[in-house]
C-alpha cells in the first residue's frame, strides 16, 4: 500500500513546490498523502468522507480535508488553491466519479496521478477535459519492490509510521470476515497474523 501511495507521488512529480490533492481515503490514499509529504508537497488536500481516515490524513500531513464531492467538492479545492486547483491529482479509487473528481480540481497543466484500479473504461480526455489544459495522465500498477530500499529506511527509523493503516488484526480463520469489515467500512486495513 505504501509502494502504491509512493508511486502515485513519484509518477506525479511531487515536490517542494506542487500543492497536491490526494481523492480516496482508503490506505492507499493515506498512504498517497504520507508520501507527498515525504517528498515534501507544498500543500496537501485530502478528499474523503470517512472522519477516522481523514484524521490519520492529517496525521499524515494533509492540511486540509474535503468531504464534499461533485461540483461543491471540486469548488472546495479550487478555493483551497486560491482558485488554480491542484498541481498534482492522487487518484486512489478508481472510480469514473473519482476521475471526473481528478479532471476537475487539476490546474491546467497539472497531473493526474492514477493508482486506483480502474472500474471503467470510458473517460473524459478530449479538448476540454485534458488536451486544451494540457493535464498529463501518469500513475497505473505499482512496482512497489522498485522502491523498497527508498521506502525501508524510513520505515526502521520512524521517520514515517504506514503501518496506521492497519486498525484490526486476525488470524487465518477472521480473513473472510476481515474482508467483509473492509468491504462495509468498518474497517480500514485488517492486518493477517497467522
Amino acid at each position: 500500500m505504501l509502494g502504491t501511495g509512493h508511486h502515485a507521488a513519484v509518477a506525479g512529480g511531487v515536490s517542494e513546490r506542487t500543492r497536491v490533492t490526494v481523492i480516496g481515503d482508503g490506505a492507499v490514499g493515506l498512504l498517497a498523502v504520507l508520501s507527498a509529504r515525504r517528498l515534501g508537497a507544498e500543500q496537501i488536500i485530502l478528499m474523503g468522507r470517512h472522519q477516522a481516515r481523514t484524521g490519520l490524513g492529517r496525521e499524515f500531513g494533509a492540511a486540509a480535508v474535503v468531504s464534499a464531492r461533485g461540483e461543491e467538492g471540486i469548488e472546495a479545492v479550487r478555493e483551497l488553491t486560491g482558485g488554480q486547483g491542484a498541481h498534482v491529482v492522487l487518484e486512489a479509487v478508481g472510480t469514473l466519479p473519482a476521475y471526473q473528481q481528478a479532471v476537475g480540481v487539476v490546474r491546467p497543466g497539472g497531473v493526474i496521478s492514477r493508482v486506483g484500479v480502474p472500474q471503467y473504461e470510458d473517460a473524459p480526455i478530449g479538448m476540454g477535459s485534458l488536451f486544451l489544459p494540457n493535464v498529463r495522465l501518469a500513475g497505473g500498477p505499482a512496482p512497489v519492490r522498485a522502491y523498497i530500499e527508498e521506502l525501508l529506511p524510513d520505515i526502521l527509523n520512524g521517520a514515517i509510521e504506514p503501518g496506521k493503516v492497519f486498525d484490526a488484526t486476525t488470524g487465518l480463520d477472521g480473513v473472510p470476515a476481515g474482508y467483509q469489515d473492509m468491504e462495509d467500512r468498518k474497517s480500514l486495513k485488517v492486518l493477517i497474523k497467522p
